[in-house]
């Protein structure tokens, strides 16, 4: 169709919500820019200052060339936010389970995951040397069925979840979870990366949302969503928590972040926790773009978060569904299998605080537009759609 979906290079990125593509302004919804702090002027000024006094990279490992101020400021800022004894950092968000994952359970010990997990996690899982059994996505019944049939063998448990999944934008039914963790002994852990600065009061996510954080043993997470910068984290209560800077090879092989990153994201957590506006207009635009796409007739996730999918019938539809949305000025993710929680393909949208109401309302012209170009809105839906 003469573009390739996976290679789309942009001539110019001009705001958290809007881009150049081949020349023409297009807005852009599918970044995981959740709170638009990638423009924030105050973080791009911390950054230029840490770079031009501490220079534009480590060019090592905090194990081999040390740890700077920066790193502890934003581990021990991390821990204070979660309220939790201690917090490490990793260059990537991908690293951070691979790390963690690979270190807390090993041979003889048994990895709970949730069947549509991320592919870091399952990355994490193959890593170490533990059994990996999945339970079916979001139902804790499952989980409780395979873990009480582990009843009597020796080694651990450790249950992963997530707070947001990233293709359908489903929230975890955290609290079952949790139910399921106590009653069988086992240790949670909750991937927060598309629920930080989204989900709970003060944007801790959806262990705080819940109101589960005191059965969370491990939470994860990442900078490059809602901060707008790149790394990954780990906090948790453990004792033996820092045994993990010793023993886990993506964090101790791998070279740290630079300054500059290590300033926005600490100027990015500061203002998620004094701007609790960014996630209301968040929340505002997520349930507009689901509610509008809903109502024209296709199908979309289960809830309103800032991830927003609508699933395809196949994929010659998504690929030329894809190829006019981004001919329409608007661009977001074509995600097909196996990357899908199911066979069908999705055109996945991730919403910004930074959008305005008419970016929401133009994405969804253009839905609607393409949608009748290619037989996919009936009247009697688009009809539906307009009288709800």
């Amino acid at each position: 169709m003469g573009i390739e979906p996976l290679s789309v290079r942009f001539d110019d990125v001009l705001s958290p919500t809007e881009g150049v593509l081949a020349g023409k302004r297009t807005i852009l919804l599918g970044t995981n820019n959740y709170l638009g702090l990638t423009f924030d002027p105050d973080c791009i000024r911390k950054a230029v200052e840490a770079t031009e006094h501490q220079g534009t990279g480590t060019t090592g490992s905090r194990i081999a060339n040390g740890s700077y101020d920066g790193h502890l400021q934003l581990e021990q800022s991390l821990a204070k936010f979660y309220g939790r004894q201690h917090a490490m950092v990793f260059t990537t968000g991908y690293q951070a389970n691979l790390g963690v994952l690979s270190t807390l359970v090993g041979r003889g010990d048994h990895l709970m995951l949730d069947a549509d997990s991320h592919a870091s996690i399952y990355d994490g899982s193959r890593l170490g040397m533990a059994e990996v059994i999945r339970f079916r996505h979001n139902n804790p019944d499952d989980l409780y069925k395979r873990l009480r049939r582990l009843e009597g063998v020796p080694g651990d448990r450790l249950i992963v979840v997530e707070g947001i999944y990233s293709m359908l934008g489903d929230t975890a039914p955290l609290k079952e979870i949790a139910h399921v963790k106590r009653e069988t002994g086992a240790y949670l852990l909750v991937d927060e990366a598309h629920s930080l600065g989204v989900l709970g009061e003060t944007g801790r996510g959806l262990a705080e949302q819940a109101g589960v954080e005191a059965d969370v043993d491990f939470i994860v997470g990442t900078f490059s969503k809602s901060l707008g910068s790149v790394g990954g984290f780990c906090v948790s209560d453990n004792p033996d928590f820092d045994v993990m800077r010793i023993v886990s090879r993506p964090y101790m092989f791998t070279a740290s972040l630079p300054p500059g990153v290590i300033a926005s994201t600490l100027e990015a957590l500061h203002q998620m926790q004094i701007r609790p506006e960014l996630r209301a207009n968040l929340m505002r635009n997520a349930r507009r773009l689901h509610d509008g796409l809903t109502a024209l007739g296709f199908e979309t996730g289960p809830e309103a978060n800032p991830i927003v999918a609508a699933v395809m019938p196949n994929q010659e539809i998504a690929v030329a569904f894809w190829k006019m949305l981004l001919d329409a000025g608007v661009y977001l993710n074509l995600a097909v299998p196996p990357a899908t929680p199911t066979n069908n393909p999705l055109l996945r949208s991730s919403v910004s605080a930074a959008h305005t109401i008419q970016q929401i309302d133009a994405a969804l012209e253009a839905f609607e537009h393409v949608g009748r170009q290619l037989g996919m809105l009936s009247a009697d839906k688009r009809r539906a759609g307009a009288s709800s």
